[in-house]
């Protein structure tokens, strides 16, 4: 079954179909690169999708656990190169409440983070630069 359909909608706009859900976003070239800047960019939604699949896996884990995650949420600041145009460095913050967790409990939420599927599927040169922040 295919996982997404994506449809060339001209002036460097693509239309994204996510094929289970039906749930449809879409995407520009940033302004520095000619686009609108008007949707999220392609690697805007890559350093994204790092940081969810970081949030994703930690909930898997901690519920397997038995450990609360509350008011978790992460931001984001993608860093692009040149020669050739990349993203060379994503700088993720995570931030969530950390009363009731252990010292154990918060190096297996970031031990979870730095291996979710996505961030062991980018490229070793990409810096992934992950920051945790306990309130």
């Amino acid at each position: 079954m295919d996982t997404a359909h994506i449809n060339h909608l001209g002036e460097l706009r693509t239309e994204v179909i996510h094929v289970r859900s039906q749930q449809r976003f879409l995407t520009d070239a940033p302004v520095d690169n000619q686009g609108r800047g008007e949707a999220i960019s392609p690697t805007d939604m890559l350093a994204a999708s790092l940081a969810a699949c970081m949030l994703t896996t930690m909930d898997i884990k901690a519920r397997a656990k038995g450990i609360a995650l509350r008011n978790m949420r992460a931001s984001v600041v993608k860093h692009m190169a040149a020669d050739p145009r990349r993203v060379s460095r994503v700088e993720i913050t995570i931030e969530l409440d950390g009363e009731g967790l252990s010292s154990d409990d918060r190096s297996l939420m970031e031990h979870t983070a730095h291996n979710c599927p996505v961030a062991l599927s980018l490229h070793p040169g990409l810096l992934q630069d992950l920051r945790f922040s306990y309130r």
